[in-house]
């Protein structure tokens, strides 16, 4: 309220033992039974002890780990943007006015901002989506999706397409390339265009929660450096990428500074549990800010958040759920049979999903639905799947095909049967991969909060 005094909440806090943090830490970056998953070979990466998921988020923990502590060029100087100076700055203009944040950032003051009425009581940041967007994982990961800096014609391609098509959301992440290439690519393809034009474009990144950030002011210094990189427009929506094993609610301070510092618009979690996202929606409806989003792996192949209670959570809630990986790496696209499967980390993986039987009985019942929608690729039976669970699915797309194929999705809708076909097809085969072997931190060490849970 204006001139009450800013406070901030205390909390008693176990910081982990030198052991504790080994254990806690060494699983990011060398591999280790105490994990206790599938081991399968990768040459650049610890060869007799590295699972394909988690050995691509170890590599992106020890390169963040050699980027991120780096101020990128151009970095917001934080004593030219402290929450206070924007709060100060967006009262004395009132609301509709333009707030400088002192780096070449310019943002509206929010209406929020100014002396709300009594009756007011709605929180601030919501935000509306499409119904599809594109994730930007593989713009710049060389190591899973074998990235190469002479495709960033393709990518221009698939960014422009979605533009002309009025369907431009994409997600991204300061992790996806090293030194954020996912990032800046969005950032330089976005510039090309009018401002106008530009504006319709909307953009999601998140922040790492690596063992070694766990302070409210490493998620602003973290999102300066991603506003940088896109191009100096507030972020849409901010999310942090997967938990912590502690300091976690230091982050959600870290969201709301960001949000009233004018960096996002909207603020989101992603791989949070059921738990985890009821204690983050409550801290910041506490600051008048909403929870807008929690993106989770969901698809035909990975159903838990479905039957675990997770999407009736967010659904209570009042988030939007963004599904990524709908696809299943490729794995409901029909392209891939146990006689042809993917290079690299993810043979392993159809090794296992074709050995089981139950992948081609899938992968039959979605193309009788194909059929029933003009032979429709399969990709858009399992988005659609998707949509039909009342989530918003962000598949990649690294060529215009891709990219074309996914947004036409929205050019048909399945019907109540064809929805309970797929559900009963899909129930037969194992998930492609378990929760207990995900490398995300499973509780708070802290508080005990059960942080993931799928």
């Amino acid at each position: 309220k204006p001139g009450a005094t800013a406070t901030r909440t205390t909390r008693t806090r176990r910081h982990p033992t030198p052991g504790q943090f080994v254990e806690l830490v060494r699983p990011y970056l060398i591999g280790d039974d105490w994990l206790n998953v599938r081991h399968w070979p990768l040459s650049s990466l610890n060869p007799t002890l590295t699972p394909a998921l988690p050995a691509t988020m170890r590599f992106l923990f020890l390169a963040a780990s050699l980027f991120l502590t780096v101020p990128a060029a151009g970095a917001f100087d934080a004593s030219s943007s402290s929450r206070r100076e924007v709060l100060a700055k967006g009262l004395a203009t009132g609301a509709g006015a333009i707030v400088s944040t002192g780096s070449g950032l310019i943002v509206p003051s929010s209406p929020a901002l100014a002396a709300p009425a009594p009756e007011a009581l709605a929180l601030r940041g919501s935000i509306n989506l499409p119904p599809i967007g594109l994730g930007a994982w593989a713009w710049g990961d060389s190591l899973f999706w074998g990235y190469d800096k002479k495709n960033d014609g393709d990518l221009a391609e698939v960014f422009d397409y979605a533009v002309n098509k009025d369907i431009a959301f994409f997600d991204t992440a300061e992790l996806y390339g090293l030194g954020g290439r996912s990032e800046q690519l969005l950032g330089e393809f976005r510039k090309k265009y009018p401002k106008e034009k530009a504006d319709k474009v909307q953009i999601a990144s998140k922040f790492a929660a690596l063992p070694f950030r766990t302070k409210a002011k490493d998620v602003v210094d973290a999102c300066r450096k991603s506003v940088d990189r896109l191009g100096g427009e507030p972020i849409d929506l901010y999310q942090i990428h997967f938990p912590n094993a502690w300091n976690n609610a230091d982050y959600w301070d870290g969201l709301a500074m960001a949000y009233e510092e004018g960096l996002v618009k909207a603020v989101g979690v992603s791989n949070y549990g059921k738990d985890a996202l009821r204690a983050c929606h409550k801290s910041l409806a506490e600051r008048g800010i909403k929870l807008a989003s929690n993106q989770i792996q969901f698809s035909l192949l990975y159903r838990y958040p479905l039957e675990n209670g997770l999407l009736d959570t967010c659904k209570e809630l009042d988030v939007k759920v963004l599904s990524y990986s709908p696809l299943a790496l490729g794995f409901l696209t029909g392209k891939y049979s146990a006689d042809n499967l993917p290079k690299g980390p993810r043979k392993k993986l159809g090794e296992k999903l074709f050995q089981s039987g139950n992948l081609s009985g899938l992968l039959e019942a979605m193309a009788i639905v194909s059929a029933n929608h003009n032979g429709a690729p399969l990709s858009q039976v399992a988005i659609n799947w998707c949509r039909a669970k009342e989530t918003i699915p962000i598949p990649g797309a690294r060529t215009i095909k891709q990219a074309r194929q996914n947004l036409e999705a929205l050019d048909w809708n399945l019907s109540a049967e064809e929805v309970r076909l797929l559900d009963e097809a899909s129930a037969k085969v194992p998930a492609y991969i378990e929760p207990e072997k995900s490398p995300f931190p499973k509780a708070d060490i802290n508080t005990g909060l059960v942080m993931f849970d799928s």
